[in-house]
């Protein structure tokens, strides 16, 4: 049984990839960005994961300045390091190095005292797949609604 209190989700993970496998890993943060974030000032939208040197980033993913730290607050936007062992790293490339699979954050969360992320290992959609998504969607809504009446 485990302590997690989603903070944020990426809306758009869901709808624009295919998730073919999620990992966990820590995350690299100041203190005012863990306070910000256990504000629930994090926006995940437009960000996405990549491997530099051996090492894990997630880019892109903004956390507003806290409102009281003044001169301990840092860039909003700034690359920050993951934290996952390196055997992990090495089937990540592997698995990034075929054509069309990337790394997506799925949700960021607090486990215990911890900021997580959770890495969708994922492909993109097509314009057509995302059209047969929306087709089942509503589908199953209607049946839902015939249903209740």
């Amino acid at each position: 049984m485990s302590d997690r209190v989603v903070v944020a989700n990426n809306p758009k993970a869901r709808h624009d990839y295919f998730i073919n496998d999620t990992l966990e890993c820590g995350i690299v943060l100041v203190g005012t960005e863990v306070k910000s974030i256990r504000d629930g000032k994090v926006n995940m939208k437009d960000s996405y994961a990549q491997i530099k040197d051996g090492e894990l980033f997630i880019c892109n993913m903004h956390v507003s300045p806290y409102e009281r730290g003044n001169i301990f607050n840092k860039d909003p936007l700034r690359t920050r390091k993951l934290l996952v062992h390196k055997s992990e790293i090495r089937k990540l490339v592997g698995m990034i190095q075929q054509k069309g699979v990337t790394l997506i954050p799925l949700s960021l969360y607090f486990d215990k005292n911890h900021v997580k992320v959770e890495l969708a290992i994922a492909k993109g959609k097509k314009l057509y797949d995302k059209r047969q998504d929306i087709a089942k969607k509503d589908a199953e809504r209607r049946m839902l609604q015939h249903v209740d009446k």
